[in-house]
């Protein structure tokens, strides 16, 4: 078992903040704040402390480096365009996280026969202002599963389960709308990385939450809710890795 949380960062290193345009508030918004701390639970988990302005690690390494507005929600992110230094050096960051997640999943394809990685994301539902009705909810699970990536049928009988485990977990006193592929269908960088290099070995789950544990336009968390979200994760880490054992 693993789990990532590659949007949680913020950080920035100095020649790129003095480039960024975007404000803060404004950056924070688009990346994954407390993502990080959903899956420390996990014993095996990749944190990225650097903000996806610096360099997306859920992109090809040709877009990995947002350049234009169109490639980041219409957002103006530079005061003037990158040299292309400074592009090779936030390349050379994105080049580096993979080797190392490459050298952990590799170590641990050689124990285990099979392995699962959750890949935690989370994402705006209130884009049109915080006093503005949030998207509507057929369209907006509170946790969207992401299996584009994935040999559906090859994992169905890891993935079909884990969903329900998903559904039936109590969530302080409810229980979360999981659906699939319908906010997002999982089209990232690292779990097509898995399901390439790992075929058959390693199922990577793109799990997108719904932002219904923050104030998106603040930032600020709902502490309860931020606690009940660990708990979900470390739950679906204990099926996932019981389904595994049962295999």
């Amino acid at each position: 078992m693993a789990a990532a949380a590659i949007h949680d960062g913020h950080g920035l290193r100095m020649e790129i903040a003095e480039r960024m345009a975007l404000a803060d508030a404004d950056r924070l918004r688009e990346e994954d704040p407390f993502t990080g701390q959903a899956i420390r639970g996990v014993p095996t988990h990749f944190i990225a402390h650097r903000s996806r302005f610096e360099a997306d690690l859920n992109r090809e390494p040709q877009t990995a480096v947002y350049r234009t507005p169109e490639q980041c929600w219409g957002l103006k992110v530079w005061r003037a365009p990158l040299d292309e230094d400074m592009v090779e050096r936030s390349l050379e960051y994105h080049r580096r996280f993979y080797a190392t997640v490459a050298a952990v999943l590799d170590e641990i394809a050689t124990d285990f026969p099979r392995f699962v990685l959750l890949d935690v994301h989370s994402y705006n539902h209130r884009r049109e202002g915080r006093d503005a009705p949030p998207a509507p909810a057929e369209k907006a699970p509170e946790i969207n599963i992401g299996t584009f990536s994935m040999p559906r049928s090859d994992w169905a009988w890891l993935i079909d389960p884990l969903m329900g485990a998903m559904r039936d977990h109590d969530f302080g006193g409810r229980h979360l709308d999981v659906r699939e592929n319908i906010a997002f269908q999982g089209k990232g960088e690292l779990t097509r990385f898995v399901h390439e290099r790992y075929p058959g070995v390693g199922c990577a789950i793109a799990i997108e939450f719904k932002k219904f544990y923050m104030d998106e336009w603040s930032g600020e968390p709902d502490s309860a809710a931020l606690d009940h979200m660990r708990g979900w994760v470390n739950y679906v880490a204990t099926v996932a890795r019981e389904l595994l054992d049962g295999r």
